[in-house]
């Protein structure tokens, strides 16, 4: 599964771990997370990130 990163924070959304505080459980793809779901971070929604290219 891809990691995808906010463009604004450059928190990094890792699927293997998910975001247990936010009720994200570890294994979901970022494609399967709620769009009502915000970066932990700085709260902005999931529109601004962008996937990890490796």
């Amino acid at each position: 599964m891809d990691k995808w990163i906010c463009t604004v924070c450059q928190y990094v959304y890792d699927p293997e771990k998910g975001d247990p505080d936010s009720g994200v459980e570890p294994g979901t793809a970022f494609e399967d997370i709620p769009d009502t779901w915000t970066c932990p971070v700085c709260n902005v929604d999931k529109t601004f990130f962008e996937k990890v290219v490796e």
